[in-house]
């Protein structure tokens, strides 16, 4: 099953088109320049941002554990589902 579309080629991803390149360098230019004329206001933050990491982190990677409110209490009993299921079996 070898599916050849006869002169149908796809156009050229942007990516590989020289705008593309461009777009890149002349962005790496703006990144470099701006790293370095700012790197002391951003090296004074740093600490800061540290210290706000951390409760950010705490709220938003605690979304699995259900809260903090199930601290203690034992989960429903799993014996009783698959009990129920084996004496539907033994007919």
């Amino acid at each position: 099953m070898n599916h050849q579309h006869g002169g149908h080629e796809s156009p050229p991803s942007f990516w590989s088109s020289r705008y593309a390149i461009g777009l890149v360098v002349i962005g790496g230019v703006a990144a470099y320049f701006l790293l370095t004329e700012h790197l002391a206001h951003v090296v004074g933050a740093l600490p800061f941002l540290l210290l706000l990491a951390c409760p950010l982190m705490h709220i938003f990677m605690h979304g699995g554990h259900d809260g903090h409110g199930g601290h203690g209490q034992s989960k429903p009993d799993a014996t009783k589902t698959t009990e129920s299921r084996n004496e539907g079996d033994s007919r």
